[in-house]
């Protein structure tokens, strides 16, 4: 058990470095929290940044969730325990302690926190992410529904309770994450993926 609270405090920790911000301010010379959505995760951060920026901080993301679980599933935790480091890590993204509390949405995040665990689970997730995005062109549509992807899947595939109700967990707290987005969407105001990219062109 104290193993398990020493790796739940720093699944914490590590998923709430802010990798967005700190490649934007090094390689970019700006703020994301400033400019674009205000958001520091890898779409808003490619916005802000560029491509190079924006690749970095999306396979930092993944790669701080990615790592948090790899250690604990090589430290012969449980599935809740295990469970329960990848939503930390998680909420470490969305909720930092370091940034007052106002990370990003988690979506890289979720994906790193998946793989090492539940590979298909990330597949399954990605396919899904990939077909809304090509479909409806709005990566917070894509995002949304990838998340909620998670808890049908684990039922599908037989992933187990504690499997289901992670994914569950981070369903509704990206969604939740993307309520803004939300909105837009429902008033048509909301980005489309080719939008962004004219806007980056232009910048």
């Amino acid at each position: 058990m104290d193993s398990f609270l020493l790796l739940a405090v720093l699944a914490y920790l590590v998923g709430g470095i802010p990798f967005g911000l700190l490649f934007s301010l090094w390689l970019a010379k700006r703020d994301p929290r400033k400019h674009g959505s205000g958001n520091i995760g890898a779409t808003n951060a490619l916005r802000t940044g560029g491509k190079k920026v924006g690749a970095l901080t999306l396979l930092a993301d993944i790669g701080k969730g990615s790592i948090v679980v790899a250690v604990a599933l090589d430290s012969g935790l449980v599935d809740w325990q295990v469970a329960c480091i990848a939503l930390l890590a998680f909420l470490g993204h969305i909720y930092p302690v370091y940034l007052r509390f106002r990370g990003g949405k988690g979506v890289a995040t979720m994906f790193g926190v998946l793989l090492p665990w539940q590979p298909w689970l990330a597949i399954v997730a990605f396919v899904v992410w990939y077909a809304v995005l090509k479909w409806r062109h709005y990566v917070s549509l894509a995002s949304i529904m990838a998340g909620w992807s998670l808890p049908c899947g684990a039922w599908l595939l037989g992933s187990g309770q504690e499997v289901f109700w992670l994914g569950m967990s981070l369903a509704v707290l990206m969604t939740w994450r993307h309520r803004e987005n939300i909105q837009r969407l429902l008033q048509g105001t909301e980005p489309t993926t080719d939008q962004d990219r004219r806007a980056r062109m232009r910048a």
